[in-house]
């Protein structure tokens, strides 16, 4: 199957003036989903800041946080694939509606009720409403836009969400303060973490109002088939692996280390909560402007060439973060991978979905979905036990590792058999 890459060069009018006409375009279900993204964003920024902290008040350690973790992302992972077929039967409103309600309420059940097993039972549901939110966006953004306007939509989109993160990640540093003093309760103590995650769970399904305002969008019944992802890799049996398993490397590589970066921080370096809640909004809010910004390498560039471009050049840093016995070239090093590694995730995403015919794309976004959660469903427990027993240092190697692999692919893949074709051609 030709790979389909849509590019559109920049006019002679100015990279801002075309920026904001694309953005001008976005249409009205576009415009309401992306307020829906900020608030959800701001609110699961204060949960991941704070869960681990609260799972550490309780007498915790990394290894019960690997494991829900890893619960999380498994139960994403199982679901992934009846979850695409639920979005197409239900339309993408109401998939959305529901997502966020089921996020939220599960957010907020485990700080009401956190014994281990309800702990685990609501990582469980958090996993099933992620998996339907997520099977759901990008076929909704799809539907939603037009070629001219549709990188920047999903590339603003996940910009607008990193923005969102960082404030949830600021205000998340410093609410069990807050909580703590009204309260007359320590700052790190389990009733002052409660009360911050349960902050976050509101703002969640509150995310869930302009949702409510969306228009319906359900496909004609024959349209929706369990068997679309199927059809789809018997028609094009290389191109969906050489689609996912390079997100599948990098989902295992992620998972090693990005669910215990506040606990980097805090152990390796000795960072109190607030100023890792600050880091982790200045790292959102820079990956923010990146994902806003890589919409326009797209068009100038092409899609994959920002891909492997950015996730290369990110790999030295990830290196200095890990490694470095300075805080403060850690912290560096933190943002300016962050950026890079991420910026590239939408415009991949883009690429994935016009590789797809349209009945088609809720499923594969499924399988999509499935290959992100495989790796991190069993890799941050192997993290956590390494972590135990011999510190970050054997989880950033194996996340080096399997990043540079990775890469290597996207270029493979994409990149290299394009540009033998070219100077053939030439």
């Amino acid at each position: 199957m030709e790979i389909k890459e849509t590019t559109e060069q920049t006019p002679e009018n100015g990279v801002i003036k075309t920026y904001l006409e694309r953005v001008r375009a976005f249409r009205p279900n576009a415009r309401k989903y992306l307020i829906s993204i900020m608030i959800y964003g701001a609110g699961f920024g204060v949960h991941r800041i704070l869960f681990n902290f609260f799972l550490r008040s309780m007498g915790y350690d990394e290894t019960l946080m690997g494991l829900l973790s890893t619960v999380s992302s498994m139960s994403t992972l199982i679901v992934a694939l009846p979850m695409g077929y639920l979005a197409d039967m239900l339309g993408r409103k109401r998939s959305l509606v529901i997502s966020g309600l089921v996020t939220g309420s599960s957010i907020l059940l485990m700080v009401l009720f956190p014994s281990v097993p309800m702990l685990i039972a609501m990582n469980i549901l958090m996993g099933v409403g992620s998996s339907l939110g997520a099977v759901t966006n990008g076929p909704f953004l799809m539907e939603n836009s037009g070629e001219v306007e549709r990188t920047y939509l999903f590339s603003i989109g996940s910009g607008l969400r990193m923005a969102a993160f960082s404030v949830g990640d600021w205000i998340g540093g410093y609410l069990p303060t807050w909580f703590g003093g009204i309260f007359e309760v320590s700052p790190v103590s389990t009733q002052a973490y409660a009360w911050a995650i349960g902050v976050a769970g509101v703002l969640v399904i509150l995310a869930v109002i302009p949702r409510l305002l969306l228009k319906s969008n359900i496909l004609p019944s024959e349209e929706v088939t369990v068997f679309a992802p199927l059809t789809y890799a018997r028609e094009n049996p290389g191109m969906l692996t050489k689609l996912l398993l390079p997100m599948f490397i990098t989902s295992i590589g992620a998972g090693l280390i990005m669910p215990f970066m506040n606990i980097f921080f805090s152990k390796v370096h000795n960072q109190p909560d607030p100023v890792i809640g600050t880091m982790f909004a200045w790292g959102s809010l820079a990956m923010g402007v990146g994902l806003i910004l890589a919409p326009a390498f797209a068009d100038r560039f092409g899609k994959i060439k920002v891909v492997v471009f950015t996730q290369a050049i990110s790999i030295p840093f990830l290196i200095l973060l890990g490694f470095s016995p300075l805080f403060s070239l850690s912290a560096l090093a933190y943002f300016i991978r962050l950026t890079l590694m991420n910026m590239s995730s939408p415009v991949y995403e883009t690429f994935v979905m016009e590789q797809v015919d349209a009945e088609s794309r809720a499923m594969v976004a499924s399988l999509n979905s499935m290959v992100h959660s495989f790796g991190r469903a069993f890799s941050p427990v192997i993290s956590g036990m390494l972590q135990v027993s011999y510190g970050f240092s054997p989880s950033f190697l194996g996340t080096i590792t399997l990043y540079v692999i990775a890469i290597a692919m996207y270029y493979l893949f994409f990149m290299h058999g394009r540009k033998q074709k070219a100077a053939q051609n030439d």
